[in-house]
């Protein structure tokens, strides 16, 4: 089970920001002439996010 805790606990943190950054902007009505102009940026930013929480996660459990 400890060879799948790191892809899963990557998966869970992308997936539920992917998902409420998309709420975020689908709700926020803008009117973009492309939407990639939003959601290139949100997706980058998610991504860097999820590297940086998974670092944190994975440092914690090391110190148990």
């Amino acid at each position: 089970m400890k060879n799948f805790s790191g892809p899963l606990r990557r998966m869970l943190i992308y997936g539920f920001s992917s998902y409420f950054g998309l709420v975020l902007i689908n709700n926020s009505e803008l009117n973009l002439p492309n939407m990639w102009e939003a959601y290139a940026p949100m997706f980058i930013t998610i991504y860097i996010l999820t590297q940086w929480l998974d670092r944190k996660f994975n440092d914690q459990s090391k110190l148990k």
